[in-house]
């Protein structure tokens, strides 16, 4: 929510890298398949096709955007997302979106490790597994404890996976959600922009001085 609200506020695109591995693992299941057959699951991977908008997400011309925030794909979706070809096919598509837009907001939970280490913002999100649960079912419906529950898990499962745990990166700014509206978040992460910009274009004025190289900028 948070993300894509960002997105909208910056009147930039935006990407939901997990619905991504959701919409894999919808495929999956509509397949029949085992979420742990671990071939079976990257051949599904290589060849789906997405179309994705902020709003909603096509799996192979049929419409998903409900489908993949079901118990069943919450339950196999760690499986499928610690699959190491899948996690390549998907950076690989994610990075091909942000040369394709030239930039945006990227939600996901390898994205400032693995996918874009070089962003110009990273921040880690951080809440309760009961606060995210209770927006959950404020958005999708569904039993507060059994998603909280089922949130926890996933935490453990994604922070201990062998291939793009979950992880706070050094340089990620975190910031706590838990007691905080939707634009007071908003609003604090685009001054953590106003600020990466200015500290971005000093150094590229410090270095283009340094070099004689007069052209300034931003990169993003």
């Amino acid at each position: 929510t948070i993300a894509k609200a960002l997105a909208v506020a910056l009147g930039i695109e935006y990407l939901d890298t997990g619905a991504m591995y959701r919409g894999v693992t919808f495929e999956v299941l509509k397949r029949g398949l085992e979420a742990t057959d671990v071939d079976a699951v990257a051949r599904v991977a290589r060849t789906i096709r997405f179309i994705q908008t902020r709003d909603s997400l096509h799996v192979n011309d049929v419409d998903a955007t409900a489908a993949i925030r079901t118990a069943e794909v919450d339950a196999a979706v760690s499986h499928v997302a610690a699959n190491s070809a899948v996690r390549e096919e998907m950076r690989t598509r994610q990075r091909q979106w942000i040369t394709e837009h030239g930039g945006g907001v990227v939600e996901g939970r390898d994205i400032g490790s693995v996918v874009f280490p070089d962003a110009t913002l990273k921040v880690y999100l951080v809440a309760s597994p009961l606060v995210r649960a209770q927006r959950r079912v404020a958005q999708h419906g569904g039993d507060v404890e059994e998603i909280a529950r089922a949130i926890a898990e996933r935490d453990q499962r994604d922070s201990t996976r062998d291939d793009s745990p979950l992880r706070q990166m050094p340089d990620a700014v975190v910031v706590d959600t838990s007691d905080h509206t939707v634009p007071e978040v908003i609003d604090e992460i685009r001054r953590l922009l106003l600020e990466r910009g200015a500290a971005l274009r000093s150094a590229t004025s410090e270095s283009d001085s340094a070099t004689g190289d007069s052209t300034n900028g931003l990169s993003s």
